[in-house]
């Protein structure tokens, strides 16, 4: 089994949160200097969409530590401007920083603010989470899912589905873990469906990961 935290929403923050704690938009609160991650391609600061703290993912191994998610993607005027590389771990069009410790090899620049997630209108928004425990089971390859009965790889699915930090991933094309694991999945986000704006594809599901050391992190989005 593997403990997860599902989201089971999200509280506008009222002011800007200023302590190492999970969060969603605003600024990150960096715990050893600012590492802002720049696009490959478009040399650009990258957006930020979360903070997450690492103890209830990684147990010892991630206490005292914060994993920083950031893509590549549009301000509000720029209806237009989508990259596609965006859903790729390696494509230099996401980020996910490890502090303190972690090993991040892309670009970076020490900007104490850049680009935050914003609603709908363009107005910029921070949210807290609400988070539940639950126990999930553990992950399994593409061959023992297809020789379960299909009743139970339903029960599997809807056990490890909704937007959560931690537990384990419900791919939806294919078992697509990142190159260079083992990993711990951190985050697991349906981005059409929350109260900021995170355009990642048409019907995409986001999934972060940190490894089991703490010390990297991917990103990848799949979409139907």
């Amino acid at each position: 089994m593997v403990r997860s935290l599902r989201i089971e929403g999200f509280s506008a923050a009222g002011k800007p949160v200023t302590t190492p704690a999970t969060k969603f938009g605003g600024q990150p609160v960096w715990l050893t200097g600012p590492q802002w991650p720049i696009s490959a391609a478009w040399n650009r600061p990258m957006r930020f969409v979360a903070q997450i703290e690492l103890g209830p993912v990684l147990g010892a191994a991630g206490q005292g530590k914060m994993a920083y998610v950031f893509v590549t993607h549009a301000d509000h005027e720029e209806d237009d401007f989508f990259d596609p590389d965006v859903i790729d771990p390696d494509g230099g069009e996401n980020a996910v920083i490890v502090q303190p410790g972690g090993d991040y090899t892309g670009p970076v620049r020490p900007l104490a603010t850049g680009p935050g997630l914003y609603d709908r209108e363009g107005s910029a928004v921070e949210f807290t989470a609400n988070l539940g425990p639950v126990d999930e089971p553990d992950s399994m390859a593409d061959e023992e899912l297809e020789a379960l009965p299909s009743a139970d790889r339903d029960r599997y699915a809807e056990r490890i589905d909704g937007d959560k930090i931690g537990g384990t991933p419900l791919f939806f094309q294919g078992d697509d873990w990142p190159d260079g694991g083992p990993w711990r999945l951190l985050l697991q986000l349906d981005s059409n469906w929350v109260p900021f704006h995170l355009n990642l594809g048409a019907s995409p599901r986001l999934f972060a990961f940190v490894s089991e050391g703490g010390a990297q992190g991917r990103l990848l989005v799949q979409d139907s």
